[in-house]
């Protein structure tokens, strides 16, 4: 012990401050534009996690809502059950990794940010186009988040000391959030980025990407931050989302058939797709897994190849519920198996040679499409007190499943007993619509408000939902708690969501 003091006290200070080899330090690693083009890659990569909001990102979406029930509540000490089951609590691993990855791509954007603007280019069009995509995916990140957790931390710059990030570390009000939000989206509008991406770019922002998610955010503002819809805030979402309206590549909806926009061979063609995730078909990393962990046994290889040995993508009853007789989006995006007795998720398909038997899939995941978009119009008109507007836009969407408009369904008793107001109707449709593709929760906070949300669970059967304990919801379900390792870092500026 001596000698090993003597040692320790004969060290230099830069013996004991050494840095990591297999470090690179942000300045020396950003030198080029090549250098800051795989930073902008690796800030689209981010979003393909699971946790974050690609296509496995089920559990805090379908999940949480009434769509999909997560029904084994042992697995992982009954972890991803809270979601569904409504006990989520602070200390959920799960919870934990999906505000992480939320933050991944805001953290890997603010660095790319901080140094873009010291590298040179070959064209200057190039950065400001950079500069417009990271932006634009930071305000899609803090949209989530703002959604689901309430009041969040806002950073918008590079951290480089931990005095830093401690004095970052506080919850920033919502307003301040959808107000960074909502300038980061204009900046993105006032950019030069295309109207829409080539084939060649699929997955990357577009001006359409940006009109559209600019309105939904002004949509989302109207119905969350006041009691009543804003006005204000509804002519701003219409004016953006007739906006990108103005900017599709068909003329009606119905030119555009439901499946071709699942169909993997038309994913960088088909004109209602805004914006997506792009995998590869046949790649071990980066191939999808919709069509593997849906596909169902005794039904063959009906939508994948992969010899599966479960009951496939399994959804509540109360969906199954929803779905017409006679939508053409029935038979497309659920299937029934007999030998199995049930139904199972059949919408994303792949069953190519090239994906083969293991399964690797080339769906992309849609985070943007025009039949969202439309819907939403019809939910602004609906909130301006423009019920023939809005209908116009709902019937759009009808018209392509080949079901009747909202005028003639008044004449059904029992489409007008689910659905006893226009704005029921729209949210029926955007559940059938958009089933699984993960807007479910943000729809219903959306559409309602905390306690209105609560009793429209109420209304529903337990016998629709499996062992997952509907009643168990309250209005404190609306947020999802702060991740407790967040909390503790300042308990006072990280304060926890009402009642966790």
């Amino acid at each position: 012990m001596i000698a090993a003091g003597l040692f320790l006290g004969g060290c230099t200070k830069s013996f004991v401050e050494q840095s990591n080899p297999n470090a690179v330090p942000v300045d020396n690693g950003y030198k080029t534009e090549t250098d800051i083009t795989t930073g902008v890659y690796g800030v689209y990569q981010a979003l393909r996690s699971s946790n974050c909001v690609g296509e496995g990102a089920q559990l805090w979406t379908d999940d949480r809502a009434d769509d999909v029930n997560t029904t084994d509540n042992q697995s992982n000490n009954g972890e991803p059950f809270q979601f569904t089951a409504f006990s989520l609590v602070p200390s959920n691993s799960y919870l934990q990794s999906h505000w992480s990855a939320l933050y991944t791509p805001i953290t890997r954007a603010n660095l790319v940010l901080s140094v873009i603007g010291d590298i040179p280019f070959a064209s200057e069009s190039t950065r400001t186009q950079y500069i417009a995509e990271l932006k634009f995916i930071r305000a899609y990140m803090y949209y989530q988040l703002v959604r689901e957790f309430g009041d969040v931390p806002l950073v918008t710059e590079r951290l480089t000391s931990a005095e830093q990030a401690s004095a970052l570390t506080f919850r920033a009000k919502r307003e301040d959030v959808y107000a960074q939000i909502v300038k980061d989206l204009k900046d993105v509008l006032a950019s030069n980025l295309p109207v829409t991406q080539s084939a060649a770019n699929k997955g990357r922002v577009s001006m359409q990407a940006a009109n559209a998610t600019l309105g939904q955010v002004y949509l989302t503002m109207a119905t969350s931050l006041s009691a009543t819809p804003s006005t204000e805030y509804l002519n701003n979402a219409k004016t953006y989302l007739l906006a990108c309206y103005a900017q599709k590549g068909f003329t009606n909806l119905s030119d555009v058939p439901f499946t071709d926009v699942f169909d993997v061979n038309k994913k960088a063609t088909c004109p209602e797709i805004i914006w997506q995730i792009a995998y590869k078909q046949g790649d071990p990393s980066y191939s999808s897994s919709l069509a593997r962990s849906n596909q169902a046994k005794n039904d063959g290889t009906f939508i994948s190849q992969f010899p599966s040995q479960g009951a496939g993508g399994l959804f509540t009853k109360d969906l199954l519920n929803e779905f017409e007789t006679g939508d053409l989006r029935t038979n497309y995006s659920i299937r029934f198996v007999a030998a199995n007795n049930g139904y199972y998720i059949s919408k994303f398909r792949d069953n190519s040679t090239t994906a083969g038997t293991l399964g690797y899939g080339g769906n992309d995941w849609i985070l943007i499409r025009y039949a969202d978009v439309i819907l939403n119009l019809a939910e602004v008109y609906l909130y301006l007190g423009d019920n023939a507007t809005a209908i116009q836009y709902l019937d759009m969407v009808r018209a392509r499943a080949s079901r009747p408009g909202y005028a003639a369904m008044q004449g059904d008793a029992s489409y007008t007993s689910k659905y006893p107001s226009l704005k029921l109707a729209i949210l029926h449709e955007r559940r059938i619509e958009l089933a699984f593709e993960h807007h479910r929760w943000h729809d219903l906070t959306r559409f309602f408000k905390p306690d209105e949300l609560v009793n429209y669970f109420k209304t529903k059967s337990q016998a629709n939902f499996d062992n997952s304990p509907i009643t168990n919801m309250t209005a404190k379900d609306y947020y999802f708690p702060i991740p407790y390792n967040e909390y503790k870092l300042d308990p006072v500026k990280m304060y926890q969501n009402p009642g966790y």
